[in-house]
């Protein structure tokens, strides 16, 4: 299968929280470090990275691209360009899961609390000992790094299998919770996954673990001290006998890429069941009818790709196969987005259209603008008189150019934007944008729309102030337009974005695409 980018490790990024729950801070003045705020923003966010050689050292980055030093008398900074003796530390993890930094040329330990942070500790004591919290998406994808297979969810066997050589369809989503200091992992169906193997509808403590890296890699560890492992010929994942980490213990955590189901102005699904042609002739969405789209960067052009690994490509004669191995400028496509329907152009500058033995063919110059009697009577007349005439388009435009796009794996959607997580205010049905925390709101689709329920099931939907409220009784539609690599842009029904507004709410009055109007997802 080719990969080309689309199985791609997260960047771990974390927060460090300190005993008296505050966060581990790099400011932007004088490249100083103290463990004052209180929720996990920009400021508080660290990338862990690794020695090159062979020695267990790793290095604490800040958002500034500054690396975390000591010196000799444990006085703290974060100014370092490149990471260099004094930025070698060495992590202890103690039997809980929280982590000791110990300087590995002074053998000191760091901790403090507010601006009284060294690395002067010749033990570990309470005030040396730091909570991680991961500050990347939750939702992914989990590779065992033994089997090399992904880890899905088997309802067949009411577990998760690791046993997959891609992760495809809903079932492959894997939701992190992050609950009282420790990690759940939470299934598309929202079940727990409990240490020996059951899944459960509760985070109950024996579906509870702590993180722990190594080399780069996660492990989780229950609350016995045995960490999660895939066991017997599929790969069940729970609690092993091991109380240390080994390559059977590791994961990586993959982007999961958005994957959609498309129908055609035929009312059939798009598939590649009946060979390498894609076309709208199926009745029921499976695999063959799933297909994931990544966003170029760049070109914000979108390339689509099947369960074989195959793109779809432009063909001879505006024909669209998935038969691409490589990313090419025939295999980009452009989305326009039209509330409940889009329209995918091709890189003959030519609009995708639904042909009448369902094919997709990228042949048509317009959308909506249909031929009318009058016109064709007057080429008829023309072509009588023997002059030269405009041909029609080969398919009449319409909405055979339209067709219903559907995410199929997010059943259960964690949205965050540029000031943190979407999660319900504490005392009042609205909605904040800048939290450290998260919580995990379900959506159900209908006719090219989308309806987000959150805590009690109850509904969004925005109040005629434009605030986002979340305890409706009805159901309202939103309209879901992924914009950019990982990130979606979400239109209501007034029209306008949510946006992450500078109080902190969510509201519905973006005009147009922006940073605070974009959501990873």
């Amino acid at each position: 299968m080719p990969t080309n980018g689309i199985h791609q490790v997260l960047k771990i990024q974390f927060g460090l929280i300190n005993e008296e729950d505050r966060y581990l801070t790099a400011e932007s003045f004088g490249f100083k470090v103290n463990a004052s705020a209180s929720s996990l923003k920009r400021k508080q966010i660290w990338v862990l990275e690794q020695d090159d050689g062979n020695s267990s050292a790793v290095f604490f980055r800040s958002h500034l691209g500054r690396y975390l030093e000591t010196d000799q008398d444990g006085k703290v900074s974060c100014e370092a360009e490149k990471p260099g003796r004094d930025a070698r530390f060495l992590i202890v993890t103690h039997s809980d899961g929280r982590w000791a930094l110990q300087s590995e040329p002074y053998r000191r330990f760091f901790g403090g609390s507010e601006d009284h942070l060294s690395c002067f500790s010749p033990t570990i004591t309470p005030a040396e000992l730091w909570t991680v919290h991961l500050a990347i998406h939750p939702q992914a994808n989990l590779l065992s790094i033994s089997r090399r297979r992904y880890a899905h969810l088997c309802p067949q066997e009411d577990e998760i299998a690791t046993d997959s050589n891609i992760p495809w369809g809903v079932d492959a989503l894997i939701t992190l919770i992050f609950l009282n200091k420790q990690y759940c992992l939470k299934t598309c169906d929202s079940r727990y996954l409990r240490n020996d193997g059951k899944l459960v509808w509760e985070p109950e403590p024996r579906a509870r673990y702590t993180l722990e890296f190594k080399a780069g890699k996660l492990a989780f560890k229950d609350c016995d001290g045995r960490y999660l492992a895939p066991m017997g010929p599929t790969g069940t994942l729970k609690a092993g006998r091991s109380s240390k980490p080994s390559k059977d213990e590791l994961f990586d955590l993959e982007e999961s890429h958005p994957q959609v189901v498309f129908m055609g102005s035929n009312g059939r699904y798009v598939s590649i069941r009946q060979g390498i042609n894609v076309s709208a002739n199926q009745d029921e969405e499976l695999d063959h009818e799933t297909f994931q789209m990544q966003i170029d960067r760049e070109t914000k052009k979108c390339i689509f790709h099947s369960n074989t690994g195959d793109y779809w490509t432009l063909v001879t004669h505006g024909g669209i196969q998935s038969i691409a191995t490589q990313v090419a400028a025939k295999t980009m496509f452009e989305i326009e987005w039209r509330g409940r329907r889009i329209a995918l152009k091709a890189s003959n500058g030519r609009y995708i259209c639904t042909k009448k033995n369902g094919h997709l063919a990228a042949i048509s110059d317009f959308i909506g603008e249909c031929w009318s009697g009058e016109e064709f009577e007057s080429i008829q007349i023309l072509e009588s008189l023997a002059m030269p005439t405009l041909s029609p388009p080969l398919l009449g435009p319409g909405e055979d150019e339209e067709f219903i796009i559907k995410l199929i794996n997010r059943p259960i959607l964690v949205l965050r934007g540029n000031d943190g997580f979407v999660c319900h205010h504490r005392n009042s049905n609205l909605l904040d944008t800048n939290r450290s925390v998260y919580d995990v709101f379900h959506i159900s689709f209908s006719d090219g729309a989308y309806q987000i329920r959150g805590r009690g099931g109850k509904f969004w939907y925005i109040a005629s102030n434009g605030n986002v409220c979340s305890d409706g009784e009805r159901s309202e539609d939103f309209f879901f337009e992924f914009r950019e690599r990982g990130r979606v842009a979400i239109r209501g029904k007034n029209g306008k974005y949510l946006r992450g507004a500078s109080s902190g709410m969510l509201k519905a009055d973006g005009d147009s695409l922006a940073c605070a109007t974009l959501w990873e997802y």
